[in-house]
């Protein structure tokens, strides 16, 4: 995924359309003395509606969009004629995006699957002409119903992206490098912190043409929850994976410190982040001996499965897969 090109949020104006008004008519044919009331409904109003498209991931192409307003319905006319229906108004987003109302943060709806619609406006219901109003005791009303309005508001799309395991780590933990020995992205890759600026997605094949996908989001740090460094910003993008992969390098001054600290992050953030499966994998291991190794087994949280890995010779990396795709299976 190209930095510049990944936008997961936009904060869009959105109207949907007003029903048409209904129709006051009588019949004035020529040779139809005294023609009773024939008008006809207004049409309703176009709805606003987020759909799922498999092949986006990106909100890139919503990012200079500021307004859409959707097609009022018709007038209802002569001969009991139904105005037309207003035009919706489709909003094509990546599956995994979620809509929120702007102002009081609404949850109006998200979408998982691929053609997936979900109407998060509604259009106004077209008023109804006098026809409709007809009676035996009342056989000429001289009025209709006037169409039902529009709704606005300003409303907020986030992406939250879809994958069955989510890398957790400090920056320079080894998330990229471990992305790109394990699948076939690409992300960039350097020895600086905060070499990820957005996250990465990668298919990580499995045996008999089995896989999973593994996200990497940028490292977080200490305090991330309350808004420092990048994290805060792409945390969400790890409350729709299944299982919650910890990486810390086993150069780390205490690994156990490392791992609390992280999952500290994520409770202040999100507590139902911790119901997730945990993974911890000790990156790095090349370059520590094994009686470090051994000391630091010591002090690993005994319930959370873990092992040592190294993305540079390929230490643990079957074992990680084979632990993932256990942990998945149940």
């Amino acid at each position: 995924m190209a930095n510049s090109n990944f936008v997961d949020y936009v904060k869009i104006f959105c109207r949907s359309g007003k029903g048409g008004n209904g129709a006051m008519h009588f019949n004035h044919a020529k040779y139809v003395p005294k023609g009773g009331p024939d008008g006809g409904d207004g049409g309703k109003g176009g709805d606003v509606i987020l759909k799922g498209n498999a092949q986006l991931w990106t909100l890139l192409h919503l990012r200079y969009t500021k307004h859409l307003f959707a097609g009022d319905g018709e007038l209802g006319g002569a001969n009991q004629r139904t105005g037309a229906q207003g035009n919706n108004v489709i909003i094509e987003v990546p599956l995994g995006a979620v809509a929120y109302d702007a102002e009081t943060n609404e949850h109006l709806g998200e979408v998982t699957e691929d053609g997936q619609e979900i109407v998060i406006m509604k259009g106004g219901r077209g008023g109804k002409g006098n026809t409709f109003f007809k009676t035996a005791t009342m056989q000429a009303p001289k009025f209709s119903q006037p169409g039902e309005p529009s709704e606005e508001r300003w409303i907020i799309i986030e992406l939250k992206l879809l994958a069955d395991v989510g890398l957790v780590g400090f920056p320079n933990a080894g998330k990229s490098t471990l992305l790109s020995v394990v699948s076939a992205a690409k992300p960039e890759i350097a020895d600086y912190p905060f070499t990820t600026l957005t996250p990465n997605l990668g298919i990580v094949p499995y045996y008999d043409f089995k896989s999973f996908i593994m996200a990497d989001i940028p490292g977080i740090i200490e305090g991330a929850s309350e808004g420092k460094g990048l994290g805060i910003r792409f945390l969400r993008h790890i409350e729709r994976n299944s299982i919650l992969l910890f990486l810390v390098a086993a150069d780390s001054p205490d690994v156990k410190e490392a791992y609390d600290v992280l999952l500290n992050e994520l409770k202040k953030y999100n507590p139902e982040l911790l119901d997730k499966k945990r993974i911890l994998a000790v990156s790095k291991c090349d370059l520590i001996d094994e009686d470090t190794k051994k000391d630091i087994k010591k002090h690993l949280p005994k319930k959370v499965p873990h092992l040592f890995i190294s993305s540079a010779t390929g230490e643990g990396i079957k074992e990680l897969k084979d632990l993932i795709w256990l942990s998945l299976s149940e």
